[in-house]
């Protein structure tokens, strides 16, 4: 069984990637990434992933990359750039102690907002945009570690 919880993350990630995809896909000016095993290490490997992604990233990859570099590491695909915004988003929710509301206007608004960060920088790091985005909509989970 999926939780309201479950449900309504999938919500607020698909209006965020599809606010950025709908940037990604036309108006990011053309630009070249660093061949694989060329540049900075962190956008060639991973130093935290403990098992092998089922795609072609990395977590050190897309914590560090802007939008530009996110949406030509997803192969321009945007079922793959959604994809990257999700893990950044449960990243971002999870170092926070946060949990995204069960509320189809929070994910519009995490839409609209990572669309707008992204439009205005494409240089800016996408999981800085993302994680803005959670601290915006998410709620604190209970303290006590």
């Amino acid at each position: 069984m999926i939780s309201s919880t479950t449900r309504f993350r999938s919500l607020i990630l698909t209006c965020a990637a599809t606010a950025t995809l709908t940037l990604a896909t036309g108006s990011i000016p053309a630009q070249t990434a660093p061949a694989a095993g060329q540049g900075n290490d962190s956008m060639t490997r991973s130093v935290t992933d403990s098992a092998p992604a089922p795609h072609s990233w990395t977590t050190d990859q897309i914590m560090t990359a802007t939008v530009h570099q996110a949406w030509l590491l997803s192969g321009k695909d945007e079922n793959n750039f959604f994809e990257m915004v999700k893990e950044l988003a449960e990243i971002s929710a999870k170092n926070r102690n946060m949990t995204l509301p069960d509320d189809p206007e929070a994910g519009k608004k995490a839409g609209a907002y990572i669309k707008k960060q992204a439009k205005a920088d494409h240089d800016q790091l996408l999981f800085a945009i993302v994680d803005k985005s959670v601290r915006m909509t998410g709620t604190k989970g209970p303290t006590g570690n």
